[in-house]
């Protein structure tokens, strides 16, 4: 058996791992997972990055959300979504692992283009 990598913890219960697994199985939540690693985001912000609607967007917030994936705040009329600030071992590795591996897609790099332009255009709280 080839030896564990040194940077992913041993899991003392591997229900939290599948938790994580369903998280990153949809496109559309890798794609807010990465943007999210830029720091708290706004819904529409997430919206109109990824150019999906704002029921399907809360549909995969909310998801992550019931998985700790992501926290929410309210900003006065907006909801401000984060990656954990204290994200659990298996999730900080899982979150590592994706930023490694996305860099090479070109969509991920697109998305991270265009929430820079949107950052600049949309109304939302300041963040």
């Amino acid at each position: 058996m080839p030896p564990r990598s040194k940077s992913f913890p041993r899991l003392a219960d591997p229900s939290s791992l599948v938790a994580i697994y369903k998280c990153l199985c949809d496109l559309n939540r890798l794609r807010i997972l990465h943007l999210l690693r830029e720091g708290p985001l706004c819904v529409c912000h997430l919206q109109e990055t990824l150019g999906i609607g704002p029921t399907r967007t809360s549909q995969q917030l909310a998801f992550l959300r019931k998985h700790g994936m992501v926290e929410v705040r309210v900003c006065g009329q907006w909801r401000v979504y984060a990656l954990p600030e204290k994200p659990g071992a298996a999730l900080s590795a899982n979150l590592a692992c994706l930023q490694d591996c996305v860099t090479s897609y070109p969509q991920f790099a697109a998305d991270r283009a265009k929430l820079a332009k949107v950052r600049k255009s949309i109304c939302g709280p300041e963040l």
